[in-house]
């Protein structure tokens, strides 16, 4: 099928901007030289380590300030590179998430409408694209599209993971065998795509299942000085969506404040589980030469409530959820220590990114951008927003589009809009969609909502979403 947008383009803006382009297209700059001079060497094509966690909310990094974490090997990542820090996940559910990252395109399109289905045939995966244009993939660890753990991955050359459903465990066999293969790869021959998908800390959802009629008293006292505070949007506005207000009553957590403390530390211990984890391979890929040619990718699928609207888990739209960190380094190509703080950009412009520094076009229809501009600093044109999807095999599919100043979050059937300004409310505490003074802002969002819709080639499972508002 053919997309109904142009690859990497958008529509309209809501400030003095137009809609800007995904992709802007780069200028070639021509030295002079002799007559009769060689012709230059092609650049290496450098190999790309792609590291992805699951449920890792962007924030939970002690280089970014989260109190009561201790994440150095992730900030020594972030110190060698580029973090976005409006960064969004495009779906936080498992596998629609996922398959956006591998594909550049909304499950709307994949197909991977809800966990467990499988990517659309005529959409290619990062894999398939570039194991046909010179590289070697390699994936190890959870891909989840549709099984969770399998050596049946299309494009990729699979280094089986033990699986026994706990990523306290099952993270060590991914990181060990993505040492392996750094260490035995050697410099010669194809660049690689190796793909290290970690588990923690999704473990997050057994334990708050085990937790939820815990007593208010905690199993290791001494910890008591140590749990992190409550966040600042722990109180949240009863405007929501029904199927927001319905999913954090299903959670029945019914716990005192020190116990949601206790919940939030347990979390930030499984984050360390797994930056641990990412430190091995990081280390692996310095101890095997291969560094200064290699583009690091660091994402998570989806966020986690963390507390923040007295929520758990995902599989709603607020920041907790929706929000991942990413992270990109590559010494010599792109500046160090440097955060992003102004681009809204998610999990669909992974895909062509990667095209861009293989030197490979994008595959037809690609929906999101190509960073690597904003990575090396050059002026370019971006977007003005950011799109995500959710709880599209039921009956009330919900979207959100995320705009410099403010957050639109709709859901089909519900008359409850959302509305945030994202400037003076980060935490989403009021919402404005119900106030005379916000319609014009609130109709707006629902007109660039309508235009971005129209841009999508909607897969044969997929909602076809009605008109916002």
């Amino acid at each position: 099928m053919t997309a109904k947008h142009p690859p990497g383009q958008g529509t309209a803006s809501l400030s003095r901007r137009r809609f800007l382009q995904y992709g802007a297209a780069t200028s070639a700059v021509l030295t002079a030289g002799p007559a009769l001079s060689a012709p230059a060497r092609k650049p290496k094509r450098p190999n790309f380590l792609f590291i992805v966690t699951d449920q890792q909310g962007l924030d939970t990094l002690s280089a970014y300030g989260c109190p009561g974490i201790r994440t150095p090997h992730l900030d020594r990542l972030a110190a060698r590179g580029v973090s976005f820090m409006e960064s969004h996940s495009t779906n936080p559910v498992c596998s629609p998430a996922r398959s956006s990252l591998f594909t550049g395109r909304a499950a709307s399109e994949t197909g991977v409408i809800k966990n467990g289905l499988a990517i659309r045939q005529d959409v290619p995966n990062m894999g398939q694209w570039l194991g046909k244009r010179g590289y070697d993939p390699v994936y190890v660890g959870k891909w989840h599209v549709p099984q969770s753990y399998t050596v049946h991955i299309p494009g990729f050359t699979v280094i089986p993971a033990g699986n026994n459903g706990a990523g306290t465990l099952l993270d060590r066999s991914v990181s060990r065998g993505c040492q392996g293969f750094l260490h035995n790869r050697g410099n010669e021959g194809n660049p690689f795509l190796l793909v290290a998908s970690f588990l923690q800390p999704h473990d997050i959802c057994q334990w708050t299942s085990m937790h939820k009629t815990a007593p208010d008293v905690l199993p290791f006292p001494q910890i008591a000085d140590e749990l992190p505070p409550l966040p600042p949007n722990f109180a949240f506005d009863p405007r929501e969506p029904q199927k927001v207000a319905k999913q954090r009553a299903r959670q029945k957590t019914n716990w005192s404040k020190q116990q949601w403390r206790y919940y939030i530390w347990a979390y930030y211990r499984m984050v360390e589980e797994v930056d641990a984890e990412i430190g091995r391979v990081l280390q692996a890929l310095e101890d095997s030469g291969q560094a200064e040619n290699t583009v690091v990718i660091f994402t998570s699928d989806h966020g986690e409530g963390r507390g923040r609207h007295q929520m758990i888990v995902k599989n709603y739209l607020y920041e907790e959820a929706v929000k991942v960190p990413l992270i990109v380094s590559c010494p010599g190509r792109i500046p160090e220590g440097v955060k992003d703080t102004t681009h809204l950009v998610t999990g669909n412009d992974i895909m062509r990114t990667v095209c861009d520094y293989a030197g490979v076009e994008p595959p037809e229809g690609v929906y999101g951008g190509d960073l690597r501009p904003l990575l090396e600093g050059r002026n370019t044109e971006w977007r003005e927003f950011a799109l995500a999807e959710v709880n599209l095999s039921g009956p009330q599919p919900g979207y959100m589009l995320r705009t410099p100043d403010h957050k639109y979050i709709t859901y089909h059937g519900d008359p409850v809009e959302q509305l945030f300004d994202m400037r003076s409310d980060p935490g989403e505490t009021k919402n404005l969609a119900g106030e005379a003074r916000h319609a014009d802002t609130l109709n707006a969002h629902r007109k660039l909502l309508r235009e971005q819709w129209a841009r999508l080639d909607f897969a044969p499972n997929a909602p076809k979403p009605g008109q916002p508002g």
